[in-house]
């Protein structure tokens, strides 16, 4: 029978000594782990939940270590990541911006290639998906745009915030990305370190953005590389919006619907991207989400 391993992480702050001085302090996005690991707990997954302190790039490291050690064929990965995300210098120009995109772990920031690279050990027929509320924006002008525009009301009104189990109306918290200036900062003062990251080999199991992956891997994320995603009153949007089209398990269509459904429930600025690499699996399309 095959069996789902999940991981779900939450950071409503980071660690101001790697970050240049800044805690990027959030407020929703513990409640988003937590609400994906109880649908995943219901689909019958075996979870792992770490919040803000407790999520550490040791921790999304040995999570992915067990997953390629323990799972085969057939098997279902799910990995959920609600906080701010970044992007850093792209150093082996697989990036049409010449930037990749990062999660913002509490003692440092991962980077996409490096987890394609951890995706790539994953076993052939795994299924994986990754459900990212975090955000990627595209130049420090258009963060700088959000910033100023979310300050002044831009933001304005929806109506997939949680409050238990019920949408109400309330105002979008601000967007889950690093201030250019303290993105720069982090950078510089740990430039040796992400120098590193980005000139790992290309022959790396995995290769780069997953096109050597032996899984099938999905990507759910709140919003375009080019958009930021928001933090909200009890759930970011992105993870909200997902909450209300999931249903309590009510929804029954396949990834490619749920992905339209949550989309038809966000604001035009933040429209949550699809996109799959690795292996094709036509069936693994079709499924209901989170099915093992």
């Amino acid at each position: 029978m095959a069996k789902g391993l999940s991981l779900h992480i939450g950071l409503n702050r980071i660690d101001p000594s790697h970050y240049a001085g800044w805690s990027g302090t959030l407020n929703a996005c513990e409640n988003d782990a937590r609400a994906m690991q109880e649908i995943a707990a219901t689909m019958g997954y075996q979870t792992d939940i770490h919040l803000s302190e407790q999520a550490t790039r040791g921790i999304v490291t040995e999570f992915l270590a067990r997953a390629a050690r323990d799972l085969t064929s057939g098997d279902m990965l799910l990995i959920t990541y609600s906080g701010h995300g970044n992007q850093v210098p792209d150093l082996d120009s697989d990036e049409t911006d010449n930037l990749d995109e990062t999660w913002c772990l509490f003692d440092g920031q991962m980077i996409d290639d490096e987890l394609y690279r951890m995706y790539g050990a994953i076993a052939d027929g795994v299924r994986v998906l990754i459900l990212s509320d975090s955000c990627h924006s595209g130049t420090a002008t258009k963060a700088m745009f959000y910033q100023r525009a979310t300050a002044s009301g831009f933001a304005g009104v929806t109506d997939i915030a949680m409050v238990g189990r019920t949408a109400a109306k309330a105002v979008t918290y601000g967007p889950k990305f690093m201030p250019p200036d303290v993105a720069m900062r982090t950078y510089e003062k740990n430039r040796a370190f992400y120098d590193r990251i980005g000139h790992a080999p290309k022959n790396a199991p995995g290769g780069e953005k997953g096109e050597a992956a032996r899984a099938s891997i999905r990507l759910i994320s709140g919003c375009q590389d080019n958009q930021l995603s928001y933090d909200g009153a009890i759930n970011s949007v992105f993870t909200a919006a997902l909450l209300l089209v999931w249903d309590n398990g009510n929804f029954k269509g396949d990834y490619a619907d749920f992905h339209t459904r949550i989309q038809r429930k966000m604001l035009p600025t933040q429209s949550p991207n699809h996109y799959k690499v690795g292996k094709q699996d036509h069936a693994y399309d079709r499924q209901r989400p989170f099915t093992i």
